[in-house]
């Protein structure tokens, strides 16, 4: 089996593959896949038959060499099969599992090839898009307050203005990522979960086009405060990819999240809204707009 590294100028060719892409987990975007790739790990694709088969592989922690549920517009690999693939390529884990996977094959016959673990800080938070959009009821109250507070200092004076991300403002969304990192602190280690997330990032605006990916900014007295981007997952359900936001200016979250989804998902009914990454104050953000559901994320490996 010939693997090449994934990268954005090839998106188009395996798009044909996510023709019915079925996996509701996040890490099953092609924007997604291609876009997550820097130092510390590369993404791989090789076609089998009907199907792309996409491997992860890491500078230093090789033990984390992975795959993922191959991806068939036609078919689903059955355990057996998944089990064949790995011992061909010499892999013996795959990780983003989708519970729904292993409820359609029965933990039995999983069980039978592969030891099944939580895969720990990876379950996707769902949200309806209308939820997002509205805010209503008393649970979302301190949310509309917050909105109430930035409308007062920030929108209703004239300092605000929402855009679409083009080639144009590439350059100054960059800028406030980098600024949103110090903040953040999330370029510490080039192996930590925030550093990786901020190189996808910066893969994806520089390949938005070419990835058919969408994007929106915030400015606040003419400078990016915040910017977000979206894809298609399933059917049904958007991806909310990446969505920064400076914590230091009042109400802001609240207010573009809102934005987010009237502006980025119409037509969809669910936002995935990813996983928390095991960090405990990304998950306390993500609780408190109440998901209607969480995606469980597995990690098989082989016997």
């Amino acid at each position: 089996m010939k693997f090449i590294q994934m990268i954005p100028s090839e998106y188009s060719g395996y798009k044909k593959f996510f023709k019915n892409q079925r996996y509701p987990l996040c890490g099953y975007a092609l924007s997604s896949i291609i876009a997550w790739s820097g130092d510390a790990y590369k993404p791989y694709g090789a076609v089998h038959g009907d199907a792309l088969i996409v491997k992860v592989e890491f500078a230093t922690e090789t033990q984390n060499r992975h795959m993922i549920l191959p991806i068939s517009p036609e078919r689903e690999f059955s355990p057996e099969e998944l089990r064949d693939l790995a011992e061909q390529n010499g892999i013996n884990k795959y990780w983003f599992v989708p519970e729904s996977y292993i409820q359609r094959f029965g933990p039995e016959r999983v069980g039978k090839y592969f030891e099944v673990t939580d895969h720990d800080g990876y379950s996707d938070y769902v949200y309806r898009t209308e939820d997002l959009s509205e805010l209503k009821g008393n649970r979302y109250a301190k949310k509309r307050n917050l909105i109430h507070q930035f409308e007062q200092t920030v929108v209703e004076k004239g300092r605000m203005g929402v855009g679409r991300i083009t080639r144009l403002s590439v350059g100054e969304c960059l800028e406030f990522l980098e600024k949103w990192c110090e903040e953040r602190d999330c370029g510490s280690s080039a192996d930590d979960d925030l550093a990786c997330e901020k190189q996808a990032l910066i893969n994806t605006i520089e390949n938005m086009a070419a990835m058919e990916v969408k994007g929106i900014f915030l400015r606040i007295d003419n400078q990016v405060c915040a910017m977000a981007m979206a894809a298609h997952l399933v059917e049904g359900m958007g991806a909310l990819q990446y969505q920064k936001a400076f914590a230091r200016i009042k109400g802001l979250y609240q207010y573009f999240d809102r934005e987010c989804a009237r502006r980025l998902f119409n037509g969809y009914r669910y936002i995935n809204k990813e996983s928390d990454m095991g960090i405990p104050g990304i998950a306390r953000a993500k609780k408190s707009y109440h998901p209607v559901m969480r995606i469980k994320a597995f990690i098989l490996e082989l016997l």
